[in-house]
């Protein structure tokens, strides 16, 4: 049985791929600030902010000593705020950046020393198509995801060959907070500038999670793993709503 931490597993992609190792049989942690709606079948929520590097610490090695290893960690947890650069205020991408990067780094970083006293494990995350491209209206979050590939491909390089890494890097997916920040009229749009005619649905990328943490992939490290149903397979997938803005 396997030890593995996901955070941001309350909810959306995190939630599905925490339940997705659960079924296997592995020792399943969530690290969330907030508890799941609905109980989570094998899985155990703690309370962690990812931003708070001293409680990442304290919580990876809680953990550990409970277990004895870490065999997976999964840095999932992420947020997103649709706002223009122009409007941008430093609180508000001082908190993206401290949790979609920096909280990447801290978890990664905790669990890194203990995988390589016991000279294996893998190390996950969630990237996103954002940071390949230009995107409107997510400037701090783009850069966010690119800087997870970043850290994704330096780990891999300092690391191996006992640990090894890679992220994901979904496409359109079908979560809460997707659903919190577009309507309808701009799911559809997004939908029809999709190869595949839809969003992807969050245990689609939990399988791919999966696949990384088995021995199909022992191979493989410090790679960004692209799921997006084609999105950006022609560049031909624009942003909805990219008129111009002037700064008056």
């Amino acid at each position: 049985m396997r030890t593995v931490i996901v955070s941001g597993a309350s909810s959306g992609i995190g939630r599905a791929t925490a339940e997705r190792f659960a079924r296997s049989g592995d020792h399943v942690v969530n690290f969330d600030v907030n508890p799941p709606a609905t109980d989570q079948s094998g899985v155990r929520w703690m309370e962690v902010d990812v931003a708070d590097w001293t409680a990442v610490g304290q919580a990876v090695n809680a953990v550990h000593t409970e277990r004895g290893r870490l065999d997976v960690v999964v840095a999932n947890a992420g947020i997103s705020v649709r706002h223009g650069v122009l409007e941008l205020t430093e609180a508000a991408a001082r908190t993206i950046v401290d949790v979609n990067l920096l909280g990447v780094l801290r978890l990664w970083q905790c669990a890194a020393w203990h995988m390589m006293r016991q000279r294996e494990g893998v190390l996950l995350a969630t990237a996103s198509v954002n940071g390949l491209r230009g995107y409107p209206f997510y400037a701090d979050y783009n850069a966010t995801k690119a800087g997870v590939a970043a850290l994704c491909r330096t780990f891999a390089l300092e690391l191996s060959p006992h640990v090894r890494t890679a992220c994901v890097s979904p496409g359109a997916v079908l979560t809460p907070m997707q659903l919190a920040e577009y309507t309808q009229e701009m799911l559809d749009d997004v939908n029809r500038r999709i190869p595949a005619g839809r969003h992807a649905a969050p245990e689609e990328i939990a399988e791919m999670f999966y696949f990384l943490a088995s021995p199909a992939a022992r191979f493989m490290t410090g790679q960004e793993i692209v799921v997006d149903g084609g999105e950006t397979a022609g560049a031909t997938t624009s942003a909805y709503g990219t008129g111009g803005r002037s700064a008056e």
